[in-house]
């Protein structure tokens, strides 16, 4: 019988984040300059984000040295355990062992510090004296807040209106951490000012955030901007996660046949996926690796696979990824951190080349697979993490079918602490699913910007 929980010791911390970069087939096309349309550069990047992080954007060297300063705050919650959900099998009647990584560990109470830590540190190094971002749920809000403090910094937040509503509890932990927060729209910006003149009751989305947090660092000259997920380096900081999962089952002797994740912007979802894909491609691993994402929001499984803008207001340089518009308004859903128009750079590549696979699942079916994990496992997930549940209890119920036993592990990428509001509306029956219309979504694709020679 394997252990429940699997923990390492301080000095197995990775010393190294991986890129997938470096193993790639076929690199993503690269980021646009807004204004030429031309390949941006670093010198493109500069006034957001210092050249460390520029160099680990654009970079292909496969191992990245974490800084000492970063591992020693690390070493505050990691390595995070993995546990196994025997509680969940038994209710289950599954053959399948499910394990979960519990990012929910972390003082921000999700996986969202991997990356915080570095981007202030990085930024404190270059001379920077305030942090920018926005924020959909507000793990990455309260992530980056912390890590401000940590190093001295000033932090801004610009949180989706709907989330700033749903979840209060989220925006007094930034404020104890001495962040300044802002719905999104706000009046702080010209582009949140235009937005509210055309709609004053617009719920926001993490595309208008962006906006607010770019146009904030653009305009200060001792401000940069930090984004919690989507960019390569943010996705290289998170794989500590899959790093760390690959060494526990190793502790173990086994090895998943399935990797699951949520997936939003893309940063939880790559930071334990990525270790294995590497596996796949050099090793010869056959791990399935599943992308989970909201029937609301449906980037992957419905998007279009195009150059679009990071943002509402095309500020930031235009990208090749998978998107609804930069203009798709996703409905108010409680998985706030998921309601973003496009994915990761990286992920989409993978997910076009069908190195990995993506789904979408309904609120209503995320909340009752979240309500079994919690009644068993006594763990309150997240409603953003629920997804990967909901995916994860769908392959145990399979395998029940089939009899086939076999290994599944998921990112429990946060706890559900703050989101009570939302469980209320679950056990109340007001909760309700929100799939896209199809004459929605294409309204949405319709304004893709046109890229010459595309």
């Amino acid at each position: 019988m394997s252990e429940t929980k699997i923990y390492l010791s301080e000095k197995e911390i990775p010393t190294r984040w991986y890129n997938i970069q470096a193993d790639m087939p076929n690199l993503p096309k690269p980021p646009l300059n807004p204004q030429t349309m031309k390949p941006a550069g670093p010198e493109d990047l500069t006034p957001i984000f210092p050249m460390d992080l520029i160099l680990q954007e654009m970079g292909t060297e496969r191992w990245i040295e974490i800084p000492e300063e970063v591992r020693e705050l690390y070493k505050m919650w990691r390595p995070s355990p993995l546990i196994r959900a025997r509680q969940l099998e038994k209710a289950l009647d599954t053959p399948a062992k499910i394990y979960f990584k519990y990012e929910g560990v972390s003082p921000a109470g999700s996986h969202k510090l991997n990356s915080a830590i570095p981007q202030a540190y990085y930024n404190k190094k270059a001379g920077i004296k305030r942090l920018a971002t926005e924020t959909g749920a507000g793990q990455w809000g309260s992530a980056l807040s912390i890590a401000c403090k940590f190093f001295d910094l000033e932090c801004v937040v610009y949180m989706v209106k709907v989330s700033y509503q749903q979840k209060p509890y989220r925006r007094s932990l930034m404020n104890v951490y001495g962040a300044q927060v802002f719905a999104s729209p706000s009046e702080q910006t010209q582009a949140g000012r235009k937005i509210l003149a055309e709609n004053p009751n617009n719920l926001g989305s993490l595309g208008i955030a962006i906006s607010e947090a770019v146009e904030d660092a653009v305009l200060r000259e001792d401000t940069n901007y930090a984004l919690g997920s989507v960019l390569n380096h943010v996705a290289l900081h998170q794989t500590v996660i899959g790093l760390e999962t690959k060494k526990q089952f190793e502790s173990l002797g086994e090895y998943p046949d399935i990797v699951i994740a949520c997936c939003g912007g893309g940063s939880n979802f790559g930071g334990l996926a990525f270790p294995f894909v590497h596996d796949n491609l050099k090793e010869g691993k056959k791990t399935r690796l599943i992308a989970v994402e909201p029937e609301a929001c449906p980037t992957l499984t419905r998007g279009t696979f195009a150059y679009d803008f990071g943002d509402v207001a095309g500020m930031t340089p235009l990208l090749s990824m998978y998107t609804l518009g930069k203009d798709f308004m996703p409905d108010g859903i409680h998985a706030g951190g998921l309601r973003y128009h496009g994915a990761s750079t990286l992920v989409s590549q993978l997910y076009k080349d069908k190195l990995i696979e993506a789904r979408a699942v309904g609120q209503v079916g995320t909340f009752e697979a979240a309500l079994l994990f919690a009644q068993n496992e006594a763990i309150l997930p997240a409603p953003e993490s629920s997804h990967a549940i909901r995916a994860a209890i769908d392959e145990a119920l399979l395998c029940k079918e089939s009899g086939e036993p076999k290994t599944i592990v998921f990112c429990l990428s946060g706890h559900g602490h703050f989101d009570l509001t939302a469980y209320e509306n679950y056990l109340s029956g007001q909760l309700k699913d929100h799939a896209l219309p199809e004459a929605e979504l294409k309204a949405a694709i319709n304004q893709l910007p046109v890229i010459p020679g595309e």
